[in-house]
């Protein structure tokens, strides 16, 4: 019968709903050290962090004015990370009083020192201090890039263990 045929049709459309449901309560949350450009420029960002017993720094992560990037995928197993900016427009960066090596390409570099003598670019980054949470946001927001002057004016600082 038509009735019949139709609880068939709404029993097999609700199973599979919930179904689905099911699938998606059962994904893993997602945990990521994300960095989000609240500004109306295209922002570069890198990321500075320690691994085993051997700082890292990585860049650069191109992210659009209005959007989010995840610079460090998956839990963070660690409670400090380090983050360094750029404004493509106006040059005003995002940095503190904790050096790292950077590049003015794409890079992924080891260790901290020597970034000069190893052909690298020494810059400073602001720390970021998660709390040990596994998942953490950082908005990069209009007027607190500061201007690119050298990074004499910041008084230096080691990285946290």
């Amino acid at each position: 019968t038509p009735d019949s045929l139709n609880r068939l049709k709404n029993l097999v459309v609700t199973g599979a709903a919930g179904l689905a449901l099911q699938a998606l309560a059962t994904l893993p949350a997602r945990a990521d050290l994300s960095v989000c450009n609240t500004t109306e420029n295209l922002v570069g960002v890198s990321v500075g962090y320690r691994e085993s017993e051997m700082w890292k720094s990585e860049g650069w992560w191109r992210i659009p004015p209005g959007d989010c990037a995840a610079v460090i995928k998956g839990s963070l197993n660690a409670r400090y990370f380090y983050l360094h900016a750029e404004d493509s427009v106006t040059g005003g960066q995002w940095r503190g009083p904790v050096f790292m090596c950077t590049s003015s390409k794409e890079f992924n570099i080891e260790g901290l020192e020597d970034c000069f003598a190893r052909g690298h670019e020494r810059t400073g980054f602001f720390e970021i201090d998660t709390g040990k949470q596994t998942n953490w946001q950082v908005r990069l927001n209009p007027g607190q890039a500061r201007s690119p002057a050298s990074n004499s004016d910041i008084e230096e600082k080691a990285p946290s263990q």
